[in-house]
């Protein structure tokens, strides 16, 4: 009898142990392996606010949840982490940090910092005097002024490395832009900055002459030009293509891709809206979608004078135009490049984009064989290029066919390859100051 309870209350021992074991085990690890996903779940639900402070384009309709790319980046997401963890270890182990300020003084600065940088401004509200924001990449740290209050002498200098963000297409604008360099001359001249780097929206001929007295190479200070359009100055040493964007001035926002932007049928198979003019290939366009019926298909909607600013309407037709299409058409204006491209890529459609050389000096397709958009193509742009709007009748034939798979698949390498391509920018222009501001330092 007592050899009986004996062996029952070891029994009784034994599993209040296991039991035991088997809630610590829930306790201890249960709850590790369920904290990524409660804490993935939180930041979504935090992400919202912050894209609003940004003044970011909400896309998303209702309460819905999404990952537009979620199959595809949960395989990959681990080993993009680890990689990047690995690459900003080894390139900021035992170094010092190094301090940028950009100073903002065209609209082209609010796609560099706001879409390609990904960076926060306050206040949010656009029509602010002055706006600043701040950002990290890799070891360098950024600070960002811009705004009608950003004005030369009335405010302080505390950095030894300044970008300045310059205007260049007209008369009236180089007036402006220069001042801004003879007042950072004269910063340079007295000490009181030691490096300054160009970001410059240039003439769309690429009649770019008034500047080249200001470059370090021809004896003056500027060390580094990045510059928009395909100018044969392009020397990837000290200067480098930079991107035309999209278009700030109007207010075009930073896109936020949704579930529905990436899976939805498109009512229309190509848009275009925007200004034709007499004898141009635009006009050449429009005759060609008529003959073909396929301006019933397509959102098409023309004006004969260039509109330089939007209404509220107006951009949200043009937004809705972009979102509802599977093509944007994008044929060339004074210059190949313009802001619909980069527009478009924003919302998942496709550019198609005549690429044929415009007229003035920016560059001749026998001596650059990927003239002109040659930034775009030497990062395998998937654009449809085409020589002639002739083409364009074969290309929507071929549109017709495709199913909605095969159109959604596109859909996530083009919003793949946009993201790639502003952070190969936005590492490309850190690595290009560090490497050049740092390296003179030492000289």
């Amino acid at each position: 009898m007592r050899l009986t309870r004996k062996r029952l209350c070891s029994l009784l021992i034994a599993l209040y142990c296991l039991f035991s074991l088997y809630a610590a085990y829930h306790v201890f690890f249960g709850r590790r392996r369920r904290t990524p996903a409660a804490s993935l779940r939180g930041l979504r639900k935090g992400a919202a606010p912050a894209r609003e402070r940004r003044g970011r384009e909400q896309s998303t309709l209702g309460s819905e949840e999404w990952n537009p790319w979620e199959g595809d980046e949960k395989n990959e997401q681990q080993h993009r982490f680890k990689t990047s963890l690995q690459i900003l270890n080894k390139s900021t182990k035992g170094k010092t940090d190094f301090r940028v300020q950009i100073w903002g003084k065209a609209a082209i600065g609010l796609y560099l910092w706001e879409h390609i940088f990904e960076g926060l401004l306050d206040p949010t509200d656009v029509t602010a005097q002055w706006r600043e924001g701040n950002s990290v990449v890799g070891r360098t740290h950024y600070s960002f002024i811009t705004g009608p209050a950003v004005v030369p002498g009335y405010f302080p200098i505390d950095v030894n490395n300044v970008v300045l963000i310059l205007n260049g297409r007209e008369k009236t604008k180089i007036f402006y832009a220069t001042q801004w360099l003879l007042y950072a001359q004269n910063l340079v001249q007295t000490q009181k900055l030691q490096h300054l780097a160009v970001v410059l929206l240039g003439n769309e001929h690429c009649n770019n002459e008034w500047i080249n007295q200001f470059l370090k190479r021809n004896g003056g200070f500027v060390e580094l030009l990045f510059i928009i359009y395909d100018s044969p100055w392009v020397n990837d040493v000290d200067i480098f293509q930079w991107p035309l964007g999209v278009a700030t001035y109007r207010n075009f926002p930073v896109v936020e891709a949704s579930w529905s932007m990436l899976h939805n049928e498109r009512p229309y198979l190509c848009n275009f809206l925007g200004t034709v003019y007499e004898n141009s290939s635009r006009q050449a366009l429009m005759n060609i979608l008529k003959q073909d019926g396929n301006d019933k298909l397509c959102w098409v909607s023309a004006r004969e004078q260039w509109q330089p600013q939007e209404t509220n309407e107006s951009l949200k037709n043009y937004q809705d135009a972009l979102l509802q299409s599977d093509l944007t058409l994008c044929p060339v204006g004074v210059n190949t490049e313009c802001y619909r491209i980069y527009e478009a890529c924003s919302y998942g459609s496709i550019p198609v984009v005549e690429d044929v050389m415009t007229a003035g000096i920016c560059g001749n397709a026998s001596v650059y064989p990927s003239a002109p958009l040659q930034l775009l193509k030497s990062m395998d742009a998937p654009f449809i290029f085409i020589k002639n709007w002739n083409e364009l009748p074969a290309v929507l034939e071929k549109e017709k066919t495709l199913i909605l798979q095969e159109k959604v698949q596109r859909r996530k390498m083009l919003l793949h390859w946009y993201q790639h391509f502003k952070t190969e920018l936005k590492m490309r222009f850190t690595n290009v100051l560090e490497s050049s501001f740092l390296m003179n330092n030492k000289g």
